[in-house]
């Protein structure tokens, strides 16, 4: 070590001495603001130079897990914390002012103290002010992808008050390599059964986690697919996905799929019999969202105007959401569920969760059938009650060939102002409601009710957006109602099938010469499942026609050229057949190229918008 070195490292620790000679140790428990009782809770703590601190259990009995990860893309997402088991804590610090700000799970209201530490120390202790009670409604969380250790989860799971955790104990990034060798498996002894960490908290420890990277020697991402609940450990790897997928469900083995971005996902509910969805999923941060590129490249209806490869926080959320729908519209009965990859992301664990309602109580077993039936809603803020035709979410309603209707009620409630709820019926939105009532737990609440018309076949869901003070999002949203009309069966839009059909024929293509004839095989099948799909005719109730052809040409040019309108689009806003727009756009040489730069020096060159409402969206009363 040269001499330099020496001197940094003298510097170093003289600092060091010096300011745990001259540090002052801070006290303090948190308790229920209601009962006193103490409360297990997360805490985080920042002087006045924006320095991290982190707190120890004081009890010998107690426990403290700390947690400190930042974003690899963006600095500013950052997540660190101390979960404290309910007894009390310390820390030292030097003197000065600090922020203390405590949380616990998603049924608290969090509580910021400032503080000035002198060389006494200080005592504090945190009051939290309970804004609901989920169990006392019957409702109880989850968490379906978390990388935390078996050692650490029990702490964790009270501090965030999630009932069930399932860690993916295994974890495998490389083709055709068993969980058991996997590269990134937490490692241990994972047990077979059930830990129970209390009445109503508990772990299921075998859950696996294929996220393929690699496949052979060659860099090719697949994406993610989870294994959860299975008893036996997984000895096969894949691709190809369909043999094991199927062993492992007839062992009451989930299969939930991580983000329908991953390049190989539209092939999965097909493939492998994939039900549950992530729909509030691992990209979905209490601090700034980071990841702004997709892994595929999104259609117009899923991202306005024209589609894109990346984008913000609203955009992820709408991306994730219009995904869901169109496998809902082309027959999949997936159900939603929620995850955070805590344990890799600055993200608290149960950010996103998925609550299970269980009138009789909680057990493990009804909770993991209230799941896979669908009587859920998932939420990273707001809490949302909802019943159709006076059935939670999951029921089946049956009509006569003539339809009839939905009889929506329900409440939201929430920590912070409820920006919107809405109703969406076959992946439209058809009421929009807003709300800022104050609850009586010192929320926000907006209670609704609605009478839908059914027509066809088809499926419900309630979703409610909360804007918090930041300008940041948080959203809840409920498994479908799915309703049944003879005759008429739900059917996806040809805009829906062409984007399923795009997205596995650009799989193939990607895949040729690299996945193994098996998997190919897979895709094939995958691609003439959406292909043979029958669609339905898409009715253009904003259409506006002329026969002046003169006319007709200005309006294409409009619409593809300067605002690159699809033919989907084109005919939602003239309510023209598809294959005569298409024919006219050859015509006429029309593409949604973009257009040569406008000279700064130019006129403002200003156009009608052609569609009234937008047939992407539906504005409604927004």
């Amino acid at each position: 070590m040269n001499l330099l070195r020496l001197v940094a490292l003298g510097v170093f620790l003289a600092c060091l001495f010096f300011s745990r000679l001259n540090a002052a140790e801070l006290t303090g428990r948190v308790v229920d603001s209601k009962s006193g009782e103490p409360v297990a809770a997360r805490i985080y703590l920042t002087d006045t130079r924006g320095n991290w601190f982190f707190v120890e259990s004081a009890a010998p009995e107690g426990s403290a897990v700390r947690y400190d990860k930042t974003n690899w893309l963006r600095k500013e997402s950052l997540e660190k914390h101390t979960t404290i088991s309910a007894h009390p804590f310390k820390v030292q610090l030097p003197p000065g002012d600090y922020t203390l700000m405590v949380e616990r799970g998603k049924e608290y209201f969090a509580k910021t103290t400032r503080l000035h530490i002198g060389k006494a120390g200080a005592n504090v202790e945190v009051k939290l002010r309970r804004w609901i009670n989920m169990a006392q409604r019957g409702w109880f969380s989850g968490e379906t992808h978390i990388h935390r250790t078996l050692e650490d989860l029990p702490n964790i799971i009270q501090v965030e008050d999630l009932n069930v955790a399932m860690p993916l104990t295994y974890w495998v990034t490389l083709s055709d390599t068993a969980p058991t060798s996997g590269n990134k498996n937490i490692g241990g002894e994972i047990p077979e059964g059930l830990i129970q960490v209390d009445p109503t908290h508990v772990i299921w420890p075998r859950n696996t986690e294929y996220e393929i990277f690699s496949v052979g020697k060659k860099r090719h991402t697949l994406g993610a697919l989870f294994f959860l609940n299975h008893k036996s450990v997984l000895k096969k790897g894949v691709p190809p996905w369909g043999p094991i997928a199927r062993a492992a469900r007839r062992e009451g083995t989930l299969l939930d799929m991580d983000k329908l971005d991953w390049p190989f996902s539209m092939t999965l509910p097909h493939s492998t019999g994939a039900r549950l969805y992530e729909l509030a999923n691992n990209h979905m941060w209490r601090t700034q969202f980071a990841f702004s590129k997709w892994n595929s490249q999104t259609t117009g209806f899923l991202q306005p105007p024209t589609g894109a490869k990346g984008g913000g926080e609203e955009d992820w959320i709408n991306y994730t959401l219009g995904q869901y729908y169109t496998l809902l519209n082309a027959g999949f009965a997936l159900v939603p569920t929620a995850g955070t990859a805590n344990g890799v992301h600055p993200v608290p664990a149960g950010f996103s969760r998925v609550y299970v309602h269980l009138p009789k109580g909680f057990s493990y077993a009804n909770w993991i059938e209230g799941l896979k039936k669908g009587r859920s809603f998932v939420t990273t803020g707001p809490m949302l009650f909802a019943k159709v035709n006076g059935q939670l979410p999951g029921a089946k309603l049956v009509f006569d060939k003539d339809g009839g209707e939905l009889n929506v009620t329900g409440k939201v409630i929430s920590e912070n102002r409820i920006t919107n709820l809405e109703f969406i019926v076959n992946g439209q939105p058809v009421k929009y409601l807003r709300g800022r009532k104050p609850a009586p737990e010192g929320a926000h609440q907006l209670s609704f009710s609605a009478t839908l018309p059914v027509k066809t076949s088809g499926w419900v869901c309630i979703r409610s957006f909360e804007e918090r003070p930041d300008g940041r999002l948080r959203f809840a949203h409920t498994a479908p109602w799915r309703m049944n009309v003879p005759g008429k069966p739900l059917r996806p839009s040809p805009e829906e099938k062409e984007y399923l059909v795009e997205r596995v024929q650009r799989e193939i293509n990607r895949s040729q010469g690299i996945v193994s004839s098996e998997a190919m095989a897979e895709y094939t099948a995958a691609l003439k499942h959406y292909q043979n799909l029958p669609t339905r005719e898409v009715p253009t109730p904003e259409a506006r026609q002329t026969r002046d052809e003169a006319k007709l040409k200005g309006w294409l040019e409009n619409m593809v050229a300067h605002h690159r309108f699809t033919p989907h689009e084109v005919r939602a806003a003239t309510g023209l057949p598809l294959r005569k727009i298409k024919q006219k756009l050859k015509d006429w040489n029309l593409t949604p190229d973009p257009a040569p730069k406008w000279p700064i020096d130019a006129p403002l060159k200003v156009l009608p918008y052609p569609g009234g409402r937008h047939p992407r969206i539906g504005f409604l009363e927004g």
